[in-house]
């Protein structure tokens, strides 16, 4: 099963990025090609009846995953990145995380009106990184129609901040 690869595979590493967290790094997950097929092919199979015209991968970790997937479905990939890594002209929204604060964007011409967008990162937390790009696809006048994470942190209760915006809320492994 793909859930307990992943599990055994994903390191956690104590106290980063700060005193308390328990991070979850999943580039152990990189060194095993053929893990990664599992889990690119594993989230597509999630997907099969969610209406997606684009992937968007949050930075950093959802540029792994994220144009993999975009191929696999077919679809084109939009990156949303940190502030200031963009060449032209973006939007921008500013949010909350569990240990400070970030601004995130994308450029201003990356969605059409109307598209229906899958947003896929690596984990989902309290879901505040999410939630921010959620509002940059509505600021572009596309639609969220699903969510794409290989971990959820289903303590932390981030699928319910997702809710207002889609239910369509996948990911590969939980704790």
């Amino acid at each position: 099963m793909i859930e307990t690869k992943i599990k055994a595979t994903v390191r956690d590493v104590i106290d980063f990025p700060k005193p308390g967290i328990v991070f979850k790094d999943i580039t152990p997950i990189l060194k095993d090609p053929a893990l990664c097929i599992n889990i690119t092919r594993a989230l597509a199979e999630q997907l099969k009846g969610v209406e997606i015209d684009v992937v968007a991968g949050i930075e950093s970790r959802g540029f792994l995953f994220g144009p993999a997937l975009a191929q696999l479905l077919n679809v084109p990939f939009v990156p949303i990145r940190k502030v200031g890594k963009l060449p032209y002209k973006t939007v921008q929204q500013s949010y909350d995380l569990e240990y400070g604060k970030a601004t995130i964007e994308v450029h201003e011409d990356a969605l059409l009106k109307g598209q229906k967008v899958l947003i896929h990162d690596d984990l989902l937390a309290t879901g505040g990184t999410v939630v921010a790009a959620s509002k940059l696809v509505m600021q572009l006048g596309a639609e969220v129609t699903g969510y794409s994470f290989i971990i959820a942190l289903d303590f932390l209760n981030g699928r319910l901040r997702l809710e207002p915006y889609t239910r369509q809320i996948f990911s590969l492994a939980s704790y």
